[in-house]
């Protein structure tokens, strides 16, 4: 009889705490109860058209996986015969490969001669070409180094004397320290 009393009491205070806790965060039953029935739409939904495709994904993916490995167990099968076969024509080609590695050794010592010499010429046409870019290089950073030279003598000059050159000053300049710069 006490634990029924005991048990209503602490009922009746639960169910008080959870009213003024209700009260105290702002719970609105109708908005709380659409909620509740949106959010089950939404999750029927999901289930419906997300969860149960992805299920049906995962099935198929299984058994191609059961498929797989049964399929690895069959060429695990066709490689044991293979191999055992491969092992007879190996005995009955090793007769036949001997005589085939010595007109092989005769081929590609002919091959390799053939492959050297085109190596040694192909080596040698790439050391020209890059002989020819260096100088190319070497020639187009000289042509720039005299045109920033001669720019920074005009630019000097244009400080120094504290007037501005005329462009048939400015080119007179260039030209003499290129020709200097050349010679």
């Amino acid at each position: 009889m006490n634990s029924t009393i005991i048990l209503a009491s602490i009922g009746s205070d639960l169910a008080e705490t959870a009213k003024q806790t209700a009260q105290t965060f702002g719970v609105d039953w109708p908005h709380f109860i659409s909620q509740v029935i949106s959010f089950c739409i939404v999750a029927f939904a999901l289930y419906y058209w997300a969860y149960k495709p992805i299920l049906n994904v995962l099935v198929e993916r299984r058994q191609r996986i059961a498929e797989g490995l049964a399929n690895a167990e069959r060429i695990k099968a066709e490689v044991a015969r293979t191999e055992a076969s491969r092992l007879e024509i190996l005995g009955q080609a090793n007769a036949q490969a001997n005589k085939l590695i010595e007109e092989g050794r005769a081929a590609a010592a002919r091959v390799r001669e053939q492959e050297t010499q085109k190596a040694i010429a192909d080596a040698a046409q790439i050391i020209t070409k890059a002989r020819e870019e260096a100088a190319a290089e070497h020639a187009r950073m000289l042509a720039e180094l005299r045109r920033e030279v001669g720019r920074l003598v005009v630019e000097t000059s244009t400080k120094v004397t504290g007037k501005i050159l005329t462009p048939e000053d400015q080119r007179r300049l260039e030209a003499e320290t290129v020709s200097q710069l050349a010679a």
